[in-house]
């Protein structure tokens, strides 16, 4: 049987791109997410060897969906994805509140929801948790999104010593700017663009594929060796931390 990968936010962006890999690679690939029409497209986009759950994370019963579709299988990989950053009114204490609630419940419950859901499942030894996260989390900016991305570091570490005595490592990755995305439609300017593209080292913004070869370079047999870290994957915007 083929080893399985499940992927939230996996009908965009990152998410695809990071599930056709792992479905080149010899994966099934189970793509979660909100807007079942997305993740048909991404489905037809990743072939046979995918399948879909639409489900809204934040709800723990609509999370059982996911369980039940890996219906008792070993979950070699987990890609905890979903996540998004949430504009709004921040004039008021409740606004404020509403939306870093928000935030916090798209970017950290999703993956603490769908990781400790599938817990008994992780393949022991062998299987991988990655969290992706944002170079927002360690040079600010962001508001509450940037709060929201950090938190996921601090728990790693936690899921990594948890687990690596069962053989399963944790990690985060942390892109950079980031184009072919909808992260951020309808917010990016020309100036915008070329300002992130000109503080990386390269010249260059990333793409989708630059997180997917990370991660697979971390469920291979290069990343065996690799638990409880925080990779940077962008262009070289933020230095060594």
């Amino acid at each position: 049987m083929a080893r399985l990968a499940v992927v939230s936010g996996g009908g965009t962006g990152i998410g695809r791109a990071t599930a056709g890999m792992l479905a080149g690679e010899g994966y099934d690939v189970i793509i979660v997410g909100r807007r079942a029409e997305k993740l048909a497209e991404a489905v037809k986009w990743i072939g046979p060897q995918a399948s879909a759950v639409t489900a809204d994370l934040v709800e723990p019963d609509q999370v059982e969906a996911v369980v039940a579709a890996v219906d008792g299988r070993p979950v070699d990989v987990l890609v905890n994805n979903a996540g998004a950053f949430i504009g709004g009114d921040e004039s008021t204490l409740a606004a404020r509140a509403a939306r870093w609630r928000a935030t916090l419940d798209s970017n950290v419950i999703t993956a603490v929801l769908l990781t400790e859901a599938l817990r008994p499942l992780l393949r022991r030894p062998g299987g991988h948790v990655i969290l992706t996260s944002s170079i927002a989390a360690q040079r600010g900016g962001g508001g509450a999104y940037s709060a929201a991305k950090a938190a996921l570091h601090g728990w790693m570490l936690d899921l990594a010593v948890q687990f690596g005595p069962e053989g399963i490592t944790a990690n985060v990755i942390s892109p950079g700017y980031i184009t072919d995305s909808e992260f951020f439609d309808g917010r990016m300017t020309e100036g915008g663009h070329r300002q992130r593209v000109d503080s990386t080292l390269v010249g260059r913004a990333g793409v989708p594929d630059d997180i997917a070869e990370a991660v697979r370079w971390l469920v291979g047999p290069g990343g065996s060796f690799v638990t409880g870290q925080v990779i940077n994957v962008n262009g070289g915007t933020v230095l060594g931390r």
